[in-house]
């Protein structure tokens, strides 16, 4: 009896230990999909990552886009993942649209930069509407805004390419959903007023696995 009620918790477990993996952010493993690299190397998606951990400094409530001493920006870790991550799509031969697109906040703009080149990036004042998603705004400005984001993500990119665009989680249970640091979703434009498909969410972790 003893040694059935103790199998019996190690099965709970097991189930619970899963469960939480299964809601949390990142998952401490996941098989990788050859198919899903092979599309991307074929072009014609929207790559929309989270930018690198920013822990320095603070946003500040007359925060200014041009100056980043106004705003929270990379740490030294985030430094440096941002570099790791432009180099995983380059050995994975994944075909980049440039200009790559960034909110014009100072830690999507560096990570941007620093995975893809300065002169590579174009910041675009409408993903900082995303940002804008956190905070107190009109129910009618944050509709503006999901209409806005939705009209960019059916954007079909150019011809084999994938565009990537580098700028900020959401709020829960809105648009591409909540992200953690570097994280991608990978989404599939249908054409303006057709929609897109979400496809996938990667960590920087998962993306190594994609051989």
């Amino acid at each position: 009896m003893k040694k059935f009620i103790v199998t019996v918790l190690a099965m709970l477990l097991v189930v619970q230990t899963q469960a939480v993996g299964a809601a949390g952010n990142r998952m401490t493993s996941r098989p990788a999909n050859p198919s899903l690299l092979n599309s991307l190397r074929q072009g014609g998606y929207i790559l929309y990552v989270k930018h690198g951990e920013a822990t320095v400094g603070a946003d500040q409530p007359n925060l200014v886009l041009g100056d980043c001493a106004t705003q929270r920006n990379l740490s030294e870790e985030g430094k440096e993942l941002s570099l790791l991550f432009g180099k995983s799509l380059r050995s994975l031969r994944i075909p980049v649209q440039t200009p790559v697109q960034a909110s014009p906040l100072c830690r999507s703009r560096e990570s941007a930069a620093l995975a893809f080149g300065a002169d590579n990036v174009q910041a675009d004042p409408a993903w900082f509407d995303v940002y804008r998603l956190s905070s107190d705004i009109t129910p009618d400005e944050k509709e503006r805004i999901l209409v806005g984001l939705k009209a960019m993500l059916e954007k079909v990119p150019s011809p084999r390419l994938n565009q990537v665009v580098v700028a900020h989680g959401f709020p829960q249970g809105l648009a591409l959903g909540e992200m953690s640091d570097l994280d991608t979703v990978i989404v599939r434009p249908k054409g303006q007023g057709q929609g897109y498909e979400i496809i996938d969410k990667l960590t920087l972790a998962d993306w190594k696995k994609l051989r």
